[in-house]
């Protein structure tokens, strides 16, 4: 039976917009998928690992094909049982904020940790990049205050999307869904808006 992770990149909780379309498809999923396997990552709990410079160093270390020693090898432990927890599951709900026209630092810090050479992707030189996520699939829920498709630069530009449906391909990974409920303040009728998002999540979740 297939795994289903949630992972979680607002700190918000129940005032959060990502959260509460995230929730909608998690309770229409487990309706329609009865005993399904369903978890949450919550990216704030602590659980994610630093990547700082004994990780880099590790990382590069094992790109020239040598063995990470001492704290290199620690920060790649931790790296290596944070890619394994991600990779335990095929479906993957990730409810993404934006924040200052990206995605919050957490979910960054997320990418960093995971995206490891013989975890993420292998790499050749004349080939380049080959995502190893293979057979599994994603819904992305986005929201935003005050960004909008069809809004002037002065109410910021999508660095959110673009960025982390381009990871998500580059990791392997190409059946991916979207729901976009922005802007979710800085409007004259968030309700209406909302009501969509809630509606395409529901529909999303029924045959994800």
């Amino acid at each position: 039976m297939s795994k289903l992770l949630h992972i979680s990149a607002s700190p918000r909780g129940d005032q959060s917009e990502s959260l509460a379309l995230g929730e909608t498809f998690l309770a229409t999923y487990r309706e329609v998928n009865p005993g399904a396997a369903v978890d949450t990552w919550d990216l704030w709990d602590g659980t994610l690992p630093q990547f700082g410079p004994a990780a880099a160093h590790a990382k590069m270390t094992i790109f020239a094909g040598g063995t990470p020693t001492g704290a290199q090898a620690e920060a790649w432990d931790a790296a290596r049982a944070a890619f394994q927890r991600f990779d335990a599951y095929d479906r993957y709900l990730f409810t993404v904020p934006m924040w200052n026209s990206g995605v919050p630092y957490i979910l960054k810090q997320f990418i960093d940790v995971v995206s490891q050479p013989g975890m993420v992707f292998s790499f050749d030189p004349e080939a380049g990049y080959t995502g190893l996520l293979r057979w599994k699939k994603a819904a992305v829920i986005y929201t935003g205050a005050v960004y909008g498709d069809d809004r002037g630069r002065a109410f910021g530009t999508d660095h959110q999307q673009p960025f982390f449906h381009d990871w998500l391909e580059w990791a392997g990974i190409t059946d991916i869904t979207e729901v976009a409920f922005r802007p979710n303040l800085a409007t004259a009728d968030p309700t209406t808006g909302r009501t969509q998002a809630r509606a395409t999540t529901t529909d999303l979740a029924k045959t994800f």
